[in-house]
């Protein structure tokens, strides 16, 4: 993912925001430019940064724990309509099957429960999604525009990563 920078987020519309707007943290920096999005755009009504938690069964030890989703976020449509969606940031690859190795490493292994886990997390999330009367979205570096080479499209613009002199 993103560079797992974790920072603070300071709004330019702290009024946009729901909860605490001098309390909004970044785990990456791929949420880093999520929250910008959020508060940036007109569309963009409301929204939250894991402000509420939704039980899932985890199948690491089918116990109940909690998870508090990326972003709730209420946009204006077109035709004028509040849409709410529950938001989850993460990178593609972490929403895919691990591909399976020719010998099963600690590594396999350990992605294969991240998945089992992340599923769990999304299946509930959906479901309370539907419940609520919201939709449930996973955004990856493609929704986000970023490429995983060190480059990233943002407003149509080409930036890249600023390397120190001599790399």
């Amino acid at each position: 993912m993103g560079e797992s920078i974790k920072s603070r987020f300071k709004p330019s519309n702290p009024k946009k925001y729901m909860g605490d707007p001098n309390n909004i943290i970044c785990r990456s920096s791929w949420e880093r430019v999520f929250c910008n999005w959020c508060d940036k755009r007109e569309d963009v009504v409301k929204w939250a940064s894991e402000e509420f938690s939704i039980p899932y069964v985890s199948p690491k030890d089918n116990r109940v724990h909690r998870y508090y989703p990326d972003y709730l976020i209420e946009v204006k449509e077109t035709s004028g309509k509040i849409k709410k969606y529950i938001v989850e940031v993460k990178p593609k690859k972490q929403t895919l099957p691990p591909k399976k190795p020719q010998r099963q490493t600690k590594s396999f292994i350990m992605e294969t429960v991240t998945y089992a886990v992340n599923q769990a997390k999304w299946n509930a999330a959906r479901d309370f999604a539907l419940d609520n009367g919201c939709e449930f979205k996973i955004i990856t570096e493609d929704e986000l525009g970023i490429k995983t080479n060190g480059t990233r499209r943002l407003s149509g613009k080409r930036h890249t990563k600023s390397r120190k002199p001599g790399r």
